[in-house]
């Protein structure tokens, strides 16, 4: 599914990845693990083609195997949520605009895009899945936080997508509206849909996450199954201070004096 090979990549003048290379398969569920300022987001960016790398011999970056990916196609297969993108926003998109701008790629519905009574129904019915449903009038600045991240939820969903690449999912959400995207974030995995998420917090990673990669300043510190990933020694190294990892039922807590 993504295949990035000995890239370089710069944010303004700073290099953030540097000969960085990683491999996703189809039906991975993966969790980016680090810091901030670990490159958690350029990688992403540089996925979803916000960023592109430094033009280089021997460097690529694949997408279902081609590196000439059109980006139409890219948004129908992966749906991508991040702050980013929950900041674009007006604030006086319509609830039910922001889910239905999903069909044509864009930050919001203009007037020259039409949704179909068709496309409608599937945006209403994403709506009521997520918990929204009564909201379709209402304003984008009106929404808390959470409500706002479910709306880019239904947004990435719109087009059944294989995947769903996920930036700080649970990030400014709280408790309840937390556990709902958490939820909403299994049922995907569930379904047999791929999913990466990039994350500094631990209990972000669903049980159904079953690879876990550790950044620290643009490089991959590890790169494995889970469980052999989320130990104490690795996550102390990770974040430079003694931690402690307990696991239950799949979830993962961190631990600190």
């Amino acid at each position: 599914m993504i295949d990035i090979q000995s890239v370089t990549v710069y944010q303004q003048n700073t290099p953030v990845l540097e000969d960085f290379s990683l491999c996703i398969q189809q039906g991975e569920r993966v969790a980016l693990l680090g810091p901030n300022g670990a490159g958690k987001s350029t990688l992403l960016k540089l996925i979803s083609r916000e960023l592109y790398p430094v033009v280089q011999d021997n460097s690529h970056v694949r997408l279902y195997g081609s590196e000439t990916v059109n980006l139409w196609e890219l948004r129908r297969r992966i749906g991508f949520v991040s702050n980013d993108l929950q900041d674009d926003y007006t604030p006086y998109a319509r609830a039910l605009d922001v889910v239905l701008s999903g069909f044509f790629g864009s930050v919001g519905r203009h007037d020259h895009l039409q949704a179909s009574d068709e496309q409608t129904s599937q945006a209403e019915a994403l709506l009521l899945q997520m918990g929204l449903d009564g909201y379709q009038q209402q304003m984008y600045q009106r929404l808390s936080t959470g409500q706002k991240r479910r709306l880019l939820l239904a947004r990435a969903l719109i087009h059944q997508p294989d995947a769903l690449v996920l930036d700080e999912p649970a990030s400014g959400l709280d408790m309840g509206a937390s556990v709902l995207m958490l939820k909403l974030m299994r049922q995907f995995c569930q379904q047999g849909g791929s999913m990466l998420i990039a994350t500094h917090h631990i209990d972000e990673i669903v049980p159904e996450i079953d690879r876990v990669i550790l950044l620290q300043q643009g490089r991959i510190l590890a790169d494995g199954p889970k469980r052999d990933i989320l130990t104490s020694e690795r996550l102390s190294e990770l974040y430079g201070t003694p931690l402690e990892i307990s696991e239950r039922e799949g979830w993962y807590r961190l631990w600190h004096d």
